[in-house]
């Protein structure tokens, strides 16, 4: 038996506060203008935010009344809790997008040498990096089972909350799953860890017996694992009453693992809230994920990473990488040429293709990018396997 752990946050958790918030921005302008252009940072700590970055938007945005909304509808309403949505300082430094990146942006570096008129050509990749997309057929949602079960609990964590099943819970909180695995395939769950903040006086055992009942039990009745050694750790480090930005800052783009697939695939390194479509570290990573997922369901591989390289300004690629693990069912070179001869991975194609203009990011920025079926998001969609396993 070999195993693995993956963690989630709670929508509390200070840096998921920041995600929600660059978020909650970045839809803000988009939907007042399609063409806006955002790298919006934010940071909390004690009862301060302070939101940076850059935007050139012809929206018109009033950044301070979103920002407090979204702090009061996580549930931070008092400073004793984590911040108060009414009364933090506030701190704004949002400057434009530069020039020069602009510039390569808006025409891509094969339009500007003469070597394309091709209208998904025409747009040049926001920065250069390297995105990882990934599937696995450990659950129903194509994601590592580790990962799938600590955002459930997460999220579980926030429902007990704001229901009042367990009202005595607060925002902030985190969970662990350790997997038991044999060979690939999960079999154990072995170790299920929350440390969730809660009011002054409330016991220890308390806690631990209303999070079994009301966000464990909910959670594991949806797998099929083995629980007959499993371990509770439930905030083992003892009280928990000072939480959010109070109690650690806070700030965008710090759970990138969180955000993907819990360190069973590769990262590039760019985080995704905050940022427009034509930022490929958001719009290709969600790219990549749409295409594993559809290699995965095509019976290709059990597992696949894809790797895609970009430079700044460009539209095409520089590079593509696939790696299945050892589960291929047929060559990583076939699925390759079945992958480009399906998708189109240049940023103009992927933002028509996944109607990234058109996607609110919000709920993107707590329990995860990927996996989920609470929202309908078009990098989740199984609408190419068919195409794939035609081209292969």
């Amino acid at each position: 038996m070999r195993y693995f752990s993956s963690e989630s946050v709670t929508e509390g958790h200070p840096d998921k506060m920041c995600d929600q918030i660059s978020d909650a921005l970045l839809d803000a302008f988009l939907e007042g203008d399609k063409g806006s252009r955002c790298a919006i940072e934010s940071l909390s700590a004690g009862n301060m935010v302070h939101v940076a970055g850059e935007v050139t938007s012809k929206s018109v945005v009033d950044v301070e009344k979103i920002v407090r909304d979204l702090v009061r509808s996580i549930g931070y309403t008092e400073q004793s809790i984590g911040i108060d949505a009414d009364g933090f300082q506030w701190h704004l430094s949002l400057g434009q997008q530069s020039p020069d990146i602009a510039a390569g942006v808006d025409q891509s570096l094969e339009q500007r040498s003469g070597e394309s008129v091709d209208p998904y050509d025409t747009l040049g990749a926001g920065d250069q990096g390297i995105m990882f997309g990934y599937a696995t057929t450990e659950t129903d949602a194509y994601m590592p089972m580790p990962l799938w079960l600590s955002h459930r609990l997460a999220q579980q964590l926030s429902v007990a909350r704001k229901s009042g099943a367990v009202s005595y819970l607060r925002p902030d909180g985190k969970t662990q799953v350790t997997i038991g695995y044999d060979g690939t395939k999960p079999v154990e769950l072995n170790t299920i860890v929350i440390s969730t903040q809660h009011d002054p006086g409330i016991t220890q055992e308390q806690i631990e017996a209303d999070l079994k009942q009301h966000v464990i039990n909910p959670v594991l009745d949806q797998v099929d694992l083995d629980t007959s050694n499993i371990r509770y750790l439930i905030n083992p480090s003892g009280e928990f009453v000072t939480g959010g930005p109070d109690g650690d800052a806070g700030l965008t783009g710090r759970k990138i693992i969180v955000d993907t697939y819990g360190g069973a695939s590769r990262h590039g390194g760019g985080a995704f809230s905050g940022k427009d479509p034509t930022k490929v570290d958001r719009s290709a990573a969600y790219a990549l994920r749409w295409v594993a997922k559809n290699v995965v369901a095509a019976g290709f591989a059990e597992k696949v990473e894809i790797q895609v390289s970009y430079a700044i300004g460009t539209a095409h690629p520089v590079s593509m990488f696939i790696e299945t693990f050892g589960t291929e069912t047929i060559s990583p070179e076939r699925i390759e040429k079945a992958i480009n001869a399906v998708f189109d991975l240049r940023p103009s194609a992927i933002i028509e293709q996944l109607d990234l203009l058109n996607t609110k990011f919000l709920p993107t920025a707590a329990y995860g990018h990927f996996g989920r079926t609470d929202y309908d998001f078009p990098w989740e969609r199984l609408n190419r396997v068919e195409q794939l396993r035609q081209a292969s």
